[in-house]
């Protein structure tokens, strides 16, 4: 399925990996499939000029250890959530709701190992905060 993605032009080559991962919630648990950037060169593309974003997807920023973290909407066409998310998988911090295509940088409040974007509303719709888990391989928490 994700070749069919790359090769119809809805998925960046870069990123080859995709996994499952859940967010845990006082509402529940929701399961998404992601995208993993894993280098340099997938974190740098990310969503960039995608026209859409379906729902339960999102993109995993994984940057191999914990630092702090600036990212933007360059060239990316969709609005978005972020999830800042420590090296435990707890989420540190949710920008909601991003401009599309804006320069201004959106910072991790506390150093993180990885973020995850997901369509924007997502954060509020299910109830997604600060101290709320993410379960993935990545954090050394998946089931």
């Amino acid at each position: 399925m994700l070749i069919a993605a790359i090769l119809a032009g809805t998925v960046s080559p870069a990123v080859a990996a995709a996994a499952e991962l859940k967010v845990v919630t006082a509402k529940g648990r929701f399961l998404f499939t992601v995208e993993v950037a894993e280098t340099a060169a997938q974190r740098q593309q990310g969503l960039q000029h995608r026209k859409s974003l379906a729902a339960g997807a999102g993109m995993l920023f994984d940057y191999k250890r914990v630092q702090s973290v600036a990212m933007w909407m360059k060239n990316t066409l969709i609005p978005l959530d972020m999830l800042f998310i420590d090296a435990g998988g707890r989420i540190v911090n949710v920008a909601r709701d991003t401009e599309p295509l804006s320069l201004a940088t959106i910072p991790s409040a506390a150093p993180v190992l990885a973020v995850l974007e997901v369509n924007a509303g997502t954060a509020r719709r299910l109830g997604i905060r600060p101290g709320d888990r993410v379960l993935h391989a990545i954090f050394g928490n998946a089931p």
